[in-house]
């Protein structure tokens, strides 16, 4: 969290190997992501990574099945395999019903449950999401959050960037950036979601009072 022009973005695009870092070093799953070549990021991205993004970013002319199978096709992952993957997570995601209608046939909460199916699809290390309720009703955002926390629960590492109290509060921890750098951060604990939101309602309180004595 933090405001715009703090250097969310930019942190999330370093980790996702979009841009590189001008000094220090990333290292994901015991790889220095900065030493590697287009040919090995291609791979890191593919093998490692998940994305979720806050406009989709799904294919209209295909089917959310064909959207879904993306990772896998270039993967080179038998048709099979990729029938029983989706298989294990549609029913999961509550996209069952949906997987042979396209993207512009669903609703918006649909399409980013589809998009998080394609992110988790291949079983990636880390999933990183930017701004991924943004154009969503508050129903779809708490469905997509508590999605999230099942992935986290199953063994696999979120990092979301968000200016939603509510949704950071699904958190187990929240990192708060001022002009690129890690500023402050809470972990939950034992909180339940309303308490925890109260708290990172405080942080932000003291971050803008820094940042009203800094002007």
């Amino acid at each position: 969290m933090g405001e715009s022009g703090s250097g969310k973005t930019t942190l999330l695009n370093i980790i996702a190997t979009l841009d590189k870092a001008t000094e220090g070093s990333v290292f994901i799953s015991g790889k220095d992501v900065n030493s590697l070549n287009n040919s090995e990021i291609s791979s890191f991205r593919r093998e490692k990574l998940g994305f979720v993004f806050q406009d989709f970013n799904l294919l209209d002319s295909f089917s959310n099945r064909d959207n879904i199978y993306l990772p896998l096709v270039l993967s080179d992952v038998k048709p099979a395999v990729m029938n029983e993957k989706v298989g294990e997570i549609a029913p999961i995601l509550k996209i069952s019903d949906i997987l042979d209608k396209y993207p512009y046939q669903i609703s918006g909460g649909q399409k980013q449950r589809v998009a998080i199916a394609r992110a988790i699809i291949t079983k990636p290390d880390l999933l990183l999401a930017d701004e991924p309720t943004g154009s969503l009703d508050s129903k779809s955002a708490e469905v997509v959050m508590k999605t999230f926390c099942d992935i986290n629960n199953n063994g696999q590492t979120v990092l979301m960037v968000t200016h939603s109290v509510k949704c950071a509060s699904f958190a187990k921890r929240v990192i708060f950036i001022k002009d690129g750098r890690v500023y402050h951060e809470i972990y939950k604990g034992s909180d339940d979601n309303l308490t925890f939101s109260e708290r990172i309602n405080q942080s932000q309180i003291m971050l803008n009072e820094v940042n009203n004595y800094e002007k």
